[in-house]
């Protein structure tokens, strides 16, 4: 069985990376949360309980690794720590961390690399700084979906567009690139294209819509020359391929990523924030068609579900926020409402808060169940063929993803 096998949103779960929130999500302030990317600070006690039942949940459907496991397994090879020390510390300009860390224990220097590594105030100079970290904590990892994304059998390394995250991409590539029950070939794109532009890719934006059809949302996080590294590596397979760029607003922030407006959850069946999706509006839908290695067609088309029909996927609309009211649809937006997690053809994950949302997807007949309910014993999945499985996202939301985002899937079972 091949380690890394994605051709699909909804195929059934086989594998997928966790980062539970830890103590980086506290040591954050409302001085540093606006640079963290957070419009607001997370209460860890209550965020870690409502993570508890995502966890466990896919823990009963899958098998389930978590970051900092994978991170200490690869950091006991000297030649490896090495690699991601000398790396993080010239990229973060902290080379003199280097020997502090090379004496760290495999564990402990998990921990501080995903934690932070404090600043020591021996010096005038660090007394009278603002900073309390001299390797600053990864606040955003518990969206372990966006540094990294399995596409077929490969595994394509983030760019992200705000440096923050950069050490979360570093750490991916280097649990791919090491790791003996991951390790896969890693697609890793330059800084700037040959013009000189910022190549940006974030794995919100990227959804595996069929083994031939890439989704794609551009914006504040995922550029358009992130897009055309995209295209490039698909070219090379010289087999007919479509891609679908979807533009995104760039205010509000939940619009960060695709998965905020546009998830699969069956293969006849997504989500979608109707206003952006649907509706007429300025912000364009592109169709590049591919084949043999070279460029068919760039088109505008109506929308996404428009020319995924034409392709042979003709998806039924659920509504994020249902249809009644449009204040209601950007409130249940807001809060993470169209981002679902599939663990398989029409089972799926999200947030119980949503509840114009939950009552939508009822009457387009998913059952819904609650995680807390699951855990205590009285229902088993197994019994449902279609389902939203939610969890309680009071506190999670508010760091700005959803179920989609909080996962990073690597292996599905291909659909026959």
């Amino acid at each position: 069985m091949p380690k890394v096998s994605l051709y699909s949103e909804v195929d059934p779960l086989e594998g997928v990376i966790l980062h539970p929130p830890g103590p980086e999500v506290e040591n954050m302030t409302p001085k540093n949360a606006e640079r963290a990317l957070y419009s607001d600070i997370l209460n860890l006690a209550v965020a870690r309980k409502e993570y508890n039942q995502l966890e466990y949940a896919l823990q009963q459907l899958t098998e389930t690794f978590r970051v900092t496991d994978l991170l200490r397994d690869i950091l006991r090879s000297n030649e490896v720590k090495e690699k991601i020390i000398k790396k993080t510390c010239y990229n973060e300009r902290r080379p003199e961390l280097v020997d502090f860390l090379l004496d760290q224990e495999p564990g402990e220097l998990s921990r501080l690399l995903v934690q932070g590594v404090p600043l020591k105030k021996k010096t005038l100079t660090n007394f009278l700084s603002d900073e309390n970290f001299a390797l600053r904590p990864l606040h955003n990892f518990f969206f372990t979906r966006d540094a990294s994304i399995a596409f077929h059998d490969k595994v394509l390394i983030g760019k992200m567009a705000n440096k923050v995250r950069e050490r979360e991409a570093l750490i991916m590539e280097a649990i791919f690139n090491y790791h003996p029950k991951l390790r896969s070939q890693t697609i890793v794109a330059d800084d700037f294209d040959i013009s000189g532009n910022r190549i940006n890719i974030e794995g919100g934006d990227l959804l595996v819509a069929r083994e031939d059809i890439l989704l794609i949302g551009i914006g504040g996080r995922t550029s358009t020359q992130g897009v055309d590294f995209i295209m490039n590596q698909v070219r090379q397979e010289k087999k007919p391929y479509h891609i679908i760029v979807q533009e995104l607003p760039e205010k509000p922030e939940s619009f960060i990523h695709l998965d905020m407006a546009f998830t699969l959850l069956d293969h006849d069946i997504c989500m979608v924030y109707e206003p952006l999706i649907l509706q007429p509006n300025k912000y364009e839908t592109v169709h590049i068609e591919l084949d043999n290695g070279k460029v068919k067609s760039i088109r505008t088309v109506e929308n996404i579900p428009a020319v995924l029909k034409k392709l042979g996927m003709d998806l039924r609309p659920t509504y994020c926020g249902g249809t009644s009211d449009s204040t209601i649809q950007e409130r249940e937006q807001w809060h993470s409402g169209a981002n679902f997690f599939a663990v398989g053809p029409g089972k799926v994950i999200g947030y119980n808060r949503n509840l114009n949302t939950l009552e939508n997807l009822s009457q387009n007949g998913f059952e819904i169940l609650r995680a807390r309910d699951m855990l205590t014993g009285k229902f088993n999945l197994a019994d449902y063929e279609k389902y939203v499985l939610t969890i309680d996202g009071s506190e999670l939301s508010r760091g700005g993803g959803g179920a989609r985002c909080m996962t990073m899937p690597f292996r599905r079972s291909r659909a026959q």
